[in-house]
């Protein structure tokens, strides 16, 4: 059976990162056979540009008809003046909710040849391997009422809306302990329960929904200690669940911990496994076109559409591997060289990962 991937480039360094990704999945298929159909569309502020809107109603058909989507990244400068409603990074918000991509796995691996490019001392990083499951089409981000208003006195004040219902949490509660059993069965939820009533409730259905897996170990933590928790033992940690907006932050934070941000995939799934899969590093508008950026995210986020949504873990394997042979050897991209080693191109690594295939 053909599966259906749909590519979105979006911005920025975005064309140049799914580029690879692109080639290596033609080169998966005829090297291995595996049955895909590529399409691309826009999104983002490329979108806007040549539609008006950074979703068009085309893009959004192909991902309702695609069993995966690949996606850049969106956003810059460029179009950051524009109204709220037509910015780049509502097209990637109405991807995620139109199509129900509730949980958002974001990884966060310390590879042993890149434990010194970390920000944190290496012996506090190495073999660090964090899962981090953040509930995504909910919470302050889509909450309504939102906007912006005049007060009392007359000076404007901004406003939104923290909200979860029941079955939300649940939903994502029950994603988050199936990683977790599949992983070390440690599942850590974090949240602000001692502040806010939304994530009281959210801690006591994580709680119910953790009857239904004796065999993994729940904890709970504020998200502030959280934070610095990830700074301070980070190995702590296996698998977190957490709300949209504190994953955001989360994941930011857990991504400094592995050297680079240009080596974080990430997956957004429904609850049939279809998925939205992205490296999480941004646009990156200043080293555009420079050949610069580093693929690798993209290329890991091939690999976890292999695994999650594509039904090819024997695939997925590989390409992981390949990322490690050549890190092994040496190639870096920029933001990767730390004095050794050899520093290469966008172009040059995304060829480097295919050549190890074999």
């Amino acid at each position: 059976m053909t599966s259906k991937v749909l590519i979105l480039s979006g911005d920025g360094i975005g064309a140049e990162v799914t580029a690879q990704a692109e080639k290596l999945i033609n080169n998966l298929a005829d090297r291995y056979g595996m049955q895909v159909a590529l399409e691309s569309g826009l999104v983002g502020g490329a979108a806007y540009d040549a539609t008006g809107t950074p979703l068009p109603e085309e893009t959004l058909d192909k991902a309702n008809n695609s069993d995966a989507i690949l996606l850049g990244a969106v956003g810059g400068p460029a179009w950051e003046q524009l109204p709220f409603e037509k910015r780049p990074e509502r097209g990637l918000l109405g991807l995620r909710s139109e199509l129900a991509l509730f949980a958002n796995l974001r990884p966060a691996i310390t590879y042993a040849q890149l434990a010194d490019a970390s920000s944190l001392k290496s012996e506090l990083v190495s073999g660090l391997d964090i899962m981090i499951v953040r509930e995504l089409t909910g919470g302050i981000y889509f909450g309504q009422p939102r906007g912006v208003r005049e007060a009392v006195g007359g000076e404007r004040e901004g406003f939104n809306t923290l909200v979860y219902k029941e079955s939300e949490i649940s939903r994502i509660a029950h994603a988050a302990f199936a990683v977790a059993r599949k992983r070390s069965k440690r599942l850590c939820s974090v949240d602000k329960a001692n502040v806010l009533e939304c994530t009281e409730l959210w801690r006591e259905v994580v709680t119910e929904v953790g009857k239904e897996y004796p065999d993994c170990e729940l904890t709970h933590m504020y998200v502030d200690n959280a934070a610095m928790q990830l700074v301070r033992q980070p190995k702590q940690f296996d698998v977190i669940v957490t709300t949209n907006m504190f994953g955001d932050i989360l994941s930011d934070i857990a991504a400094m911990l592995t050297g680079s941000i240009g080596m974080l995939p990430s997956a957004s799934l429904d609850d049939r496994g279809k998925g939205m899969y992205e490296p999480v590093h941004g646009s990156a508008p200043d080293i555009a076109g420079s050949d610069k950026a580093n693929p690798l995210a993209a290329l890991l986020s091939v690999e976890m559409m292999l695994r999650y949504s594509l039904g090819q873990p024997q695939l997925a394997d590989k390409v992981g591997s390949a990322v490690k042979s050549v890190l092994d050897k040496g190639l870096r991209t920029i933001d990767l060289y730390r004095g050794e080693g050899v520093v290469v191109g966008t172009e040059e690594m995304g060829d480097a990962v295919i050549a190890e295939l074999e």
